[in-house]
């Protein structure tokens, strides 16, 4: 039984809320001045606390910040005579919990103590009741899926039952909810296997990476606006989800959509194309001295600033200034915060961040962050903590103090592979864990969306034979030499390069400073 401590100069006049409540589950100890309060409140623990801000003595207020010193988690009511600015004020910066205007009733009460004792619970439990409603309806509504728009619905849908679900303890319902997704991901696989190489030869289609730029920055440029455009790489929907509260902070937004990452879901591919407006068979074919092939040395997108400003040109934008910055590690981030005013007089900027990318490849090799992001749910959690005070959302916040259009987006996302498929091929056979590119492989059909005509999706060759595979819902290649080690190695971990939901259905959002 929950056990509140009551403070009230005038305690004896509401004996009948006390019973009231007292009928309802909740025990009360009370207390008519700040001084015995406070002794009472050291004497014995308590789940809640009203006080009366108006008492003789020691004011509620002076009693709220000894209480606060003495155990600060137990959330505190203030009751009070008036609206004051000041109880609003701490309201919402959370010194008290609630607050409550007098003449109280105890209904008031009753709500005040469900909302701060059992509002998470009730939330959950709300959570639970709404996916168990609906689960027979996703289920049915999933096999007759057939267009991109509604396979990016349903899994937004899915991602909103899956966080709201983060708040339950209910593991079993998550379970449920997992193989509902993973069957999801399964039919996903069929839908890009029978109709990708379809959309580079129709106008039915979701947006693709090459046409990002073109159709959602360059229309800013063309209206007078200055843009930051910023691709934080590897970002999946879910996880603008989580980060879209913070964002809401500092600015109204003003679009919010998806589009469809190219295949291979991959850096070199995806966000070459981004940047050049071109798929990347154009890129290797028109620009040459900007393409960089797997098996060769360095970086395979050092060139995505030359990129941008051709693509720029060929649109017509070739007379803005335009600054394109890259941020590999938390050193670059501090530096490009610290020097982020030399950029004012831009048309455009363009920034790369490369904190989820780190994230999903440290998790890989870092044991302690395998334990931290071990899950998507807490996947989630740390990108969410990693955004809260990042150099990124300073930079952010800059570009709103300075009059710029923010255009924020990612390149491809990113998938939680759990089961091996072996894939024999040449020694210079692609080293990616989703994709694999050559000729003469051997591999699984099955797990795989086969490609024997990458002209037709885009996608450049060395050999005339050459062919593209890549891996289906949560699935990754491995040789079978080493075999089992490759499998324990990288089960579990997050890679990108593939087909899943979580690799191909990504955000793209128009934000105004607020």
């Amino acid at each position: 039984m929950p056990n509140i401590l009551w403070v009230d100069d005038e305690i004896h006049m509401l004996k009948g809320h006390l019973l009231f409540l007292e009928g309802k589950g909740y025990s009360f100890e009370t207390c008519n001045n700040g001084i015995d309060a406070l002794e009472e409140f050291e004497r014995q623990p308590f789940d809640a606390v009203f006080l009366d801000e108006n008492m003789p003595g020691l004011t509620g207020l002076e009693v709220l910040e000894r209480m606060k010193s003495i155990r600060p988690e137990v959330p505190v009511v203030m009751i009070t005579k008036s609206e004051e600015e000041s109880i609003m004020e701490m309201a919402i910066g959370s010194k008290i919990a609630d607050y409550l205007i007098k003449p109280v009733n105890p209904n008031q009460v009753l709500l005040s103590l469900k909302k701060i004792l059992k509002g998470k619970e009730l939330v959950t439990q709300q959570a639970t009741r709404g996916y168990q409603q609906v689960f027979g309806k996703l289920t049915m509504d999933m096999q007759s899926l057939r267009s991109w728009e509604e396979w990016a619905n349903f899994y937004k849908e899915l991602l909103r039952w899956e966080l709201e679900l983060d708040q339950s303890s209910e593991d079993g319902l998550k379970s449920v909810l997992a193989t509902q997704k993973n069957e999801a991901n399964e039919l996903f696989g069929r839908f890009i296997s029978n109709n990708y190489e379809s959309w580079f030869s129709s106008n039915e289609r979701p947006m693709l990476s090459h046409e990002v730029v073109g159709n959602v920055v360059a229309p800013q440029i063309r209206k007078g606006e200055k843009v930051f455009f910023v691709v934080i790489d590897n970002l999946r929907l879910d996880q603008w989800m989580v980060i879209k509260p913070r964002i809401s902070e500092d600015f109204n937004i003003a679009s919010e959509n998806i589009y469809s990452s190219i295949l291979p879901s991959a850096t070199q591919y995806a966000r070459n194309a981004l940047f050049a407006g071109m798929v990347p068979a154009d890129i290797k074919k028109k620009m040459p001295q900007y393409w960089k092939e797997e098996h060769e040395e360095g970086s395979k997108n050092e060139f995505e600033g030359e990129l941008f400003a051709e693509q720029l040109k060929s649109l017509g934008l070739g007379d803005k200034q335009v600054r394109y910055h890259k941020v590999t590690n938390m050193r670059v981030a501090n530096k490009f915060v610290s020097n982020i005013h030399q950029n004012k007089q831009a048309d455009v900027v363009a920034l790369v961040y490369n904190f989820v990318d780190t994230l999903s490849h440290a998790r890989t090799d870092v044991e302690v962050i395998r334990e931290l992001a071990s899950d998507d749910n807490a996947y989630r959690r740390v990108t969410a903590t990693w955004f809260e005070g990042s150099p990124l959302r300073k930079a952010l916040k800059w570009a709103a103090e300075n009059g710029f259009k923010v255009v924020l987006t990612t390149d491809h996302g990113t998938v939680n592979v759990n089961k091996a498929t072996k894939v024999v091929g040449t020694r210079d056979l692609t080293t990616n864990l989703r994709f694999k590119n050559g000729n003469g492989m051997s591999y699984q059909g099955k797990h795989s969306f086969v490609v024997k005509s990458p002209e037709k999706i885009g996608l450049p060759k060395h050999h005339i034979v050459d062919e593209y595979i890549f891996a289906l819902n949560d699935h990754f290649y491995a040789y079978p030499n080493n075999f089992n080690h490759y499998v324990k190695y990288y089960r579990n971990t997050y890679q990108h390069g593939g087909v899943s939901l979580e690799e191909l259905i990504i955000p793209y959002v128009v934000l105004d400073a607020k």
